[in-house]
């Protein structure tokens, strides 16, 4: 047969066939198709148990014998199967991890602390997203208790976790993260997310503002609401009547946030200052105040990336995020080794950063 000639492509680079590509693989290889203790054995000429000796760390093998199973585990890439033996022991050595979003940034270093923190007890994370989507949280979350795995950290995305009662049950451990479960009782963290967001808005008042807008996530999530429930208290305790063109709530889209700010920010009345309940609505609103002539104050709820290098830098209301998580995994690990008793809510403070959009005084 004739060999098979690279071709150039536009760009002038040889290229081999496509397929060439799909037919090229290493010989006898069969994917999915791990070598077991069995292979090694029938390689090595010796039994199955004095396979599991060696590959276990046990005495009872001659050295002879033992550099012959070690060379037929290398020749045949064999991996002990660890989770067939932390079975027997009735642990799997893993936990899991289900977060709303996974390219939120304000994830990355919630799940890193809670990575290390497993780490540390020697076991493996895993996690995925739910896409703030009930069904496809309830759907990962049992996925992952039938990997058995020894315990579980949850952002939950529904408010109905009654379907986690039979896993809690079984000895699942459990531990809901920045919102709480819904009605079933288990160790939840969470950030003062209603006295942050009082926290930043009093301080748009304290600086001359009477004129507050609020734009935020859909009302049905946890923080969100409480986020809510923290602007209007402060509104209300310095004297000050929300209208209603002044709160929007909904998905946290550019699109739809855009057009919320820019409502705000029209009419005879505009507001003087914008409280925003996250970072993705924050980024949005940077955009549009970015193109808007009149200078407008703006305190977002969550720290942001080079928040401190913008003109002005942007005042936030920051949660710590890696505490949240470190704090979350800590308890699922107390619950494991069996130290903790009745479950508790954790709240952890927030911290407000001033750089100067928050501290603008009104236009008008």
């Amino acid at each position: 047969m004739a060999p098979r000639i690279p071709v150039a492509d536009r760009t002038g680079h040889r290229t081999v066939p496509e397929t060439t590509r799909r037919t090229d693989r290493i010989p006898g290889t069969r994917y999915g198709n791990r070598p077991t203790m069995k292979d090694v054995a029938a390689r090595a000429g010796v039994g199955l148990k004095t396979v599991s000796r060696v590959v276990n760390g046990e005495p009872g093998v001659t050295p002879e014998t033992e550099r012959r199973v070690q060379e037929a585990i290398e020749a045949l890439g064999f991996r002990r199967n660890d989770s067939a033996r932390v079975l027997r022991k009735g642990r799997t050595a893993s936990i899991g991890l289900v977060l709303e979003d996974l390219a939120d940034p304000f994830y990355g270093p919630l799940s890193r602390a809670v990575e290390e923190v497993a780490r540390a007890h020697g076991a493996l994370l895993i996690n995925g997203s739910s896409a703030e989507d009930a069904d496809r949280e309830q759907e990962l979350v049992l996925a992952l208790c039938a990997r058995r795995v020894d315990g579980l950290v949850v952002i939950p995305a529904g408010d109905d976790h009654r379907y986690l009662a039979p896993e809690i049950k079984a000895g699942v451990a459990t531990v809901f993260v920045d919102r709480p479960a819904g009605h079933i009782d288990v160790d939840v963290v969470v950030s003062d997310n209603f006295g942050g967001a009082r926290d930043g808005v009093r301080h748009l008042i304290a600086h001359g503002h009477r004129r507050i807008g609020f734009i935020g996530d859909m009302p049905r999530i946890h923080t969100a609401a409480e986020r809510l429930r923290g602007y209007r208290t402060a509104m209300e305790d310095a004297g000050i009547t929300v209208a209603d063109s002044w709160m929007s709530l909904g998905v946290t889209d550019p699109e739809r946030v855009r057009r919320a700010a820019e409502e705000m920010l029209s009419g005879p009345d505009p507001v003087t200052a914008i409280f925003t309940g996250n970072n993705r609505v924050t980024v949005t609103v940077i955009r549009v105040l970015a193109g808007h002539a009149r200078r407008v104050a703006l305190v977002g709820f969550d720290d942001i990336e080079l928040a401190d290098l913008l003109q002005p830098g942007v005042t936030v209301v920051a949660q710590d995020a890696a505490a949240l998580g470190r704090t979350a995994a800590e308890r699922l690990f107390r619950q494991l080794d069996g130290t903790l008793l009745a479950p508790e809510r954790i709240e952890l403070p927030t911290r407000l950063i001033t750089r100067g959009s928050g501290e603008l005084p009104p236009a008008d």
